[in-house]
């Protein structure tokens, strides 16, 4: 067994590894969200080391992609598991859509905007930038926050994110929107300079991101095998960031080949950095932690700009059961 994998084992008091190996392996996929990469690499790291085959599981990853089926593939019963976001499971609430939120590897979502070096100080100076270059559902999403927050911000700025940076580098009072772990190293790589990163998280923007989603009536017949799947992976999170992940990152370039090391190096940095895995309750109550206030007040934050409706019952969109037991935190230490 793996070194790092023994340490947070032996304080996972809540579920008997003794036991484990004589369990029948348990067949799961998970579908995530984009192609293999560091911000997926808790999933690999748990495959690498064993984590999951201890836990009685034999796990699949689905990467994800440009047009993925993640999500129908879930409500179908095509996967068991689905990397999600708090914005989706409320919406399915929203749809009578029976999913649920088991746990948010993600305490902080990664959304940034990116200015070029030294133009704006504060974040709320960033309204002053020629233009801003933003996804549709960034517009409609979290743009409608900001502008709430700030109203100096204002529609007319707005310019269509094409998915590559050449507007954005062609006006250095632009702003555009990025993900924290790629968009500033490929800003770097191509134009020779680090962009200065906003993330959103720290502006007070708090949906719980990278979740583990799942079918309340597949959970409702199969509850060990969702609290197993949810607590290896909380592991393979916890020795991913703190432990030998070298086999891990193996897997992750085997499943895409275009990822390099340094770009793999580049995310789990920043993801330390900004404490985008391990961060407020997480800090003390293990990776994966949500609560009953963080997604309240994520879902009024929203509901006052407009991107919800009132009255959708946000508790149906997620359970604590299997998290915020404490699992991991003394490697984390």
């Amino acid at each position: 067994m793996h070194k790092s994998t023994k340490l947070v084992s032996s304080s996972a008091a809540l579920f008997g590894l003794l036991t484990a190996g004589a369990m029948a392996q348990d067949k799961v996929t998970f579908a995530t969200n984009w192609l293999a990469q560091a911000e997926h690499g808790g999933y690999y790291q748990a495959i690498a080391d064993g984590t999951y085959a201890e836990y009685g599981l034999d796990v699949t990853i689905m990467q994800g992609g440009p047009q993925s089926p993640g999500r129908p593939l879930l409500v179908s019963g095509g996967v068991q598991f689905y990397m999600g976001g708090a914005t989706g499971a409320i919406n399915a609430v929203k749809e009578g859509i029976p999913t649920i939120t088991l746990a948010a590897i993600f305490q902080k979502d990664p959304q940034i905007l990116m200015s070029h070096p030294g133009k704006f100080a504060t974040f709320p100076e960033l309204a002053g930038a020629s233009k801003y270059i933003l996804s549709a559902d960034g517009f409609s999403g979290y743009f409608s926050w900001i502008k709430t927050e700030w109203p100096d911000f204002v529609d007319e700025k707005y310019e269509p994110y094409q998915f590559n940076p050449a507007s954005f580098l062609a006006n250095d009072m632009a702003i555009q929107q990025g993900y924290l772990t790629s968009e500033p190293l490929s800003i770097e790589r191509e134009a020779g300079f680090a962009p200065d990163v906003w993330l959103l998280a720290d502006q007070g923007y708090h949906p719980y991101s990278t979740t583990i989603e799942a079918m309340k009536p597949w959970v409702d017949a199969n509850p060990d095998v969702a609290k197993r799947f949810v607590e290896a992976s909380i592991i393979g999170w916890t020795n991913y960031l703190y432990g030998d992940n070298t086999a891990a990152n193996a897997l992750i370039k085997t499943d895409n080949p275009e990822m390099t090391d340094d770009q793999i190096a580049y995310g789990i940095e920043k993801m330390k950095e900004y404490g985008i895995v391990v961060s407020g309750d997480a800090e003390t109550k293990g990776i994966g932690c949500m609560t009953d206030a963080g997604w309240n007040d994520f879902y009024t934050s929203m509901v006052e700009v407009g991107v919800f409706e009132a009255g959708i019952d946000v508790s149906q969109a997620y359970s604590t059961e299997y998290v915020c037991q404490g699992l991991g935190v003394d490697l984390m230490k």
